[in-house]
């Protein structure tokens, strides 16, 4: 937990887990768990989930240095098939530097280990920034806090209960990227 030396992974993915099981039951939200073999990597949890890695939310941690002394922490949320824009998030943050949070400090922040982000935050010190590609999903699928278990449910349940600041932070599409 946030100011923790002693972080227990284990403790706090499950607790992390049953929290957003929770939050998703006392919302009354329509959402499925799928069990799986365990599996943090996009592409490879979407084919054990049977689903087009477009319905996937990737969530990466980002620092986000907005001036000498001030540096955020922001959970950005794109689609599975897509990449984060660096670019994008450091113009829409007006700060001089965007890069990866280092593992530790996204694990702690985002109470998870790398592969099992959710794209809710839990902690007031990661704001989420979710693409509008994510929010108007129909069904979207994300590990829930664990390797070996996922969740779906609908893009507009997530916005509705996440509340993520909605801003393209996505780059195009690889396919759109190319020339010809």
């Amino acid at each position: 937990m946030p100011g923790d030396d002693a972080y227990d992974t284990d403790t706090d993915t499950h607790d992390t887990h049953d929290r957003l099981i929770s939050l998703l039951d006392a919302s009354s939200v329509d959402y499925q768990l799928i069990d799986h073999a365990p599996e943090g990597t996009t592409d490879a949890v979407c084919a054990l989930r049977g689903h087009p890695a477009s319905e996937a939310a990737k969530c990466i941690v980002l620092r986000v240095k907005v001036d000498r002394r001030t540096t955020r922490h922001v959970l950005a949320v794109v689609p599975g098939d897509r990449r984060v824009d660096l670019d994008a998030v450091r113009a829409l943050f007006a700060a001089r530097y965007v890069g990866f949070s280092d593992a530790q400090t996204a694990e702690r922040l985002a109470r998870a280990i790398p592969g099992t982000v959710l794209p809710f935050s839990f902690d007031p010190e990661l704001e989420v920034v979710a693409d509008p590609e994510v929010v108007k999903q129909p069904r979207l699928y994300f590990n829930a806090a664990r390797l070996d278990r996922s969740l779906c449910m609908s893009g507009a349940d997530y916005e509705r209960l996440a509340k993520p600041r909605v801003e393209p932070v996505a780059s195009p599409p690889l396919s759109d990227s190319l020339p010809g």
